[in-house]
């Protein structure tokens, strides 16, 4: 593990907390012990409901970004939202076994799931998150039973030149200032949430290890995937060409529904999405158009 840049604990659980504090209530915390170390996850909605785990982005984004979708999706799921391990948030990292490949993120996740109680649920990412959630119903179908990726990154189409271009003083020096630049430029300068964005500027500098990266899915093993998958799509992302990675999701899955949501940015969501988007993952969730 490494600290990158200056880093203040206590400023990132107050700005933790204070994004928490829109999530509806009553909400519950879980901390699930894994090879890899202990995971936080928050927690919402009916005991009984079927599960929905939801995987935030990477670049410092924390479970608690999932605040404007938890009411919504909670009326009837069991909402289960992540801090992935490693990365800003409240999951520890065990000191002797970090994930360094993509079979070790997908023991990861089967072991949360273990410990959750949950064999087999409906999976939901935000960019990074939904990279890893694309890779773990790839690898463990039978553990998962729809898919819901808001905005994937590098799962059907690469990235941007120009938004790595942008990206890359915040990824290698990062600071408060320079993440709030970046997101300026990324969000096309749009209003976005105050505390929201502290609590990205609170996680420059946090220690976190090394991501886990790899290739986009094989295009055989995409074709294969025989579950139903809602993809979201930001119309104003700087990361890729929407249209572009609608098209190659289309061609490549047999059972997708894609829609791509207006004047949102990538780094927006999954907070700022349109009216009306949480209904629709609810229905997708419940089966509507099967």
């Amino acid at each position: 593990m490494s600290v990158r840049g200056t880093y203040d604990a206590d400023g990132f659980l107050a700005a933790y907390e204070q994004v928490m504090a829109k999530w509806p209530t009553p909400r519950e915390t879980a901390t699930v012990p894994t090879p890899f170390g202990a995971t936080h996850v928050n927690v919402c909605g009916p005991a009984d409901g079927p599960p929905l785990v939801l995987l935030p982005g990477g670049g410092g984004a924390t479970s608690a970004s999932w605040y404007a979708q938890a009411a919504e999706l909670s009326r009837r799921h069991r909402v289960y939202a992540v801090d992935l391990i490693g990365a800003p948030g409240r999951s520890t990292p065990a000191d002797d076994r970090h994930p360094r490949t993509v079979a070790d993120l997908a023991e990861w996740l089967d072991a949360l799931l273990d410990g959750l109680g949950i064999a087999k649920t409906a999976l939901g990412g935000h960019s990074y998150g939904a990279w890893i959630a694309l890779h773990h119903a790839l690898r463990a179908p039978d553990r998962v039973d729809r898919l819901v990726l808001f905005d994937p990154t590098q799962c059907f189409t690469g990235f941007k030149p120009a938004y790595l271009l942008h990206a890359l003083p915040m990824l290698l020096q990062p600071s408060p200032r320079r993440v709030r630049t970046f997101l300026k430029w990324e969000t096309g300068g749009a209003p976005v949430d105050p505390d929201w964005l502290a609590l990205q500027e609170a996680a420059a500098g946090f220690p976190s290890l090394r991501p886990v990266t790899g290739p986009r899915p094989a295009p055989e093993a995409l074709r294969r995937l025989d579950l139903p998958v809602l993809l979201l799509l930001a119309g104003s992302s700087r990361t890729h060409d929407p249209s572009e990675v609608a098209a190659r999701a289309e061609e490549l899955l047999p059972r997708v529904t894609t829609a791509v949501l207006p004047a949102v940015s990538h780094h927006a969501l999954p907070h700022a999405t349109p009216a009306g988007t949480g209904r629709s993952v609810v229905d997708f969730l419940d089966g509507a158009g099967d």
